[in-house]
């Protein structure tokens, strides 16, 4: 296959079609356009490599281009979406008539081990709200955060995005704008409220904001991703919680405790904003692995 700087100066006008596609009825994020865009580039790459156009892929050419990806030491996650955005496109393709069939619709992909997301218990969760110092601004934005995240499982770029508007402090409700601009809206606990209420009535014009986020830097500007990761690390260290956590974790731990106390999976998975549910049903699996370890640890027979 040819390197991606070479795929990427190429376009092809049934793919850049299927990009708009994408934006236009499907409405997908920037990161997601990205993604496809460069899993379809470079499978043209390799269509290029063999001599052969989009007119001619069978299913054969899809499985030789997933087997090629496996045997350059690609990941089976990777392979698997690779697979899926090949799927999509070609679907795409067959319901405007430029392909007869979806050359890639009865192939399987790789077998992926499902990835358990690291959770923290009720007490780590306790101990990590404790530590930013709210008599300072920097430690008012930081409990604020992690307040927030805590109560209402937003996304790292979710929390980074949101702007003083989106609160409405009436109601208590957070609007959220997810992946591929979905809104949704989010109730948000008094805890969370008072927090959120006090950092930007009396915190966040300590900062001396330039920009419409919630969220500041020292700058006056949004607070980046990278800005939040360190900041949760960092407090995790203090924490003496010393796992390697990231601020995924808190959304983790969010969706985990709800289950563990009785909320039901399909109301989850609307508040995590979650398009498919099966996204959501990894919780469940982490409630059997805690329910599994506490049933060897305390079983008299184990």
């Amino acid at each position: 296959m040819n390197g991606t700087a070479q795929e990427q100066q190429r376009t092809h006008p049934w793919v850049e079609d299927y990009l708009e596609h994408l934006i236009s009825v499907k409405g997908l994020s920037e990161n997601s356009l990205a993604s496809y865009s460069a899993d379809i580039y470079s499978f043209l790459g390799f269509l290029e490599d063999i001599s052969a156009s989009l007119q001619e892929v069978d299913e054969n050419t899809v499985l030789y281009y997933l087997v090629l990806l496996q045997q350059k030491g690609m990941a089976s996650r990777s392979v698997a979406r690779h697979l899926s955005s090949l799927r999509s496109f070609f679907d795409y393709l067959s319901e405007e008539r430029r392909i007869s069939a979806n050359p890639g619709r009865l192939l399987e992909g790789p077998k992926i081990s499902r990835i358990l997301p690291e959770v923290l218990t009720r007490q780590e969760m306790d101990l990590l709200l404790e530590q930013p110092d709210s008599r300072t601004k920097l430690g008012m934005r930081d409990k604020t955060i992690l307040e927030l995240m805590y109560a209402t499982g937003l996304r790292v770029s979710e929390t980074c995005f949101l702007r003083p508007l989106d609160f409405d402090p009436q109601t208590g409700i957070l609007k959220i704008r997810g992946k591929g601009d979905k809104e949704r809206f989010l109730p948000v606990h008094l805890t969370a409220q008072d927090c959120l209420q006090t950092y930007l009535q009396n915190t966040r014009p300590a900062f001396r904001p330039v920009q419409e986020a919630v969220f500041l830097n020292r700058s006056g500007t949004a607070l980046s991703r990278q800005g939040l990761w360190k900041m949760v690390k960092r407090y995790a260290q203090k924490a003496g919680i010393r796992r390697a956590i990231s601020p995924h974790a808190i959304r983790h731990s969010f969706a985990t405790h709800l289950l563990e106390g009785g909320a039901d999976l399909r109301s989850v998975q609307l508040l995590l904003g979650h398009a498919d549910i099966s996204a959501t049903e990894i919780y469940t699996h982490v409630q059997e692995s805690r329910l599994k370890e506490i049933h060897h640890k305390y079983h008299p027979r184990s």
